[in-house]
């Protein structure tokens, strides 16, 4: 396993936690907090790759109106008749299962292992990609604290849920999702967005990857309340 780095680490779960901002509805507070300085200060921390990603995101942003990012985050997210990027991970696995009425029980799985809860009332259906990230951030941040206390076996069970989370769910859907926004989006905000999203999930199941090659080497080792 790498050497422990908290602020890396710290930085990595800011980003998927401003990431999953990002896929809600485009509004004043995201430059009023500064949203985009964040991320790309987070992004100098995590690795060189992102940085100019990051900055390219901020640009895009302070670029366009907000009324024109929402009338593009309408078309590729809501509609009117059939969305051009649907923001819900069932959408783009096989079968897909996301309606109203049948939500998809594997991923509700895998946050009950977690044990977090997606509000009774939050709106939206619990495999939407923001909602997504927003767990990536928590699993994120409980693996970063079990790893500085030394937790290792808390550790283990951790990551383990991470990596299935990314293999079988938000790391498995993200690329044909970037592709969709990439192609259908008219603002160059949502495909800068895209690109940073799948670039950083790319990073991270590699990651995994890497550390699962260590591990069988020869003397290696919402959610919303």
């Amino acid at each position: 396993m790498s050497e422990f780095e908290p602020d890396k680490a710290s930085a990595k779960e800011d980003l998927f936690r401003f990431l999953s901002a990002c896929f809600y509805e485009p509004a004043p507070e995201f430059a009023e907090e500064k949203l985009f300085d964040s991320i790309r200060l987070a992004a100098s921390k995590v690795h060189p790759d992102l940085v100019e990603p990051a900055r390219r995101l901020g640009e895009a942003f302070a670029a366009q109106d907000l009324q024109t990012l929402l009338v593009d985050y309408t078309r590729l997210f809501l509609g009117p008749i059939e969305a051009l990027a649907n923001p819900y991970g069932a959408s783009w696995l096989n079968p897909p299962v996301a309606t109203d009425d049948n939500p998809p029980p594997a991923v509700l799985e895998l946050y009950s292992e977690g044990g977090f809860e997606v509000d009774p009332e939050f709106r939206e259906l619990p495999d939407h990609v923001a909602v997504e990230l927003e767990f990536l951030y928590l699993l994120t941040f409980h693996s970063n604290r079990a790893q500085a206390a030394g937790k290792a076996d808390e550790l283990a069970a951790i990551d383990q849920l991470r990596r299935r989370f990314l293999g079988e769910h938000l790391g498995a859907w993200i690329s044909p999702f970037a592709a969709a926004i990439k192609e259908g989006a008219e603002t160059a905000f949502y495909r800068e967005l895209a690109e940073f999203t799948e670039r950083l999930l790319q990073m991270e199941s590699g990651s995994f990857d890497l550390y699962q090659s260590h591990s069988n080497s020869p003397g290696a080792r919402m959610i919303l309340n």
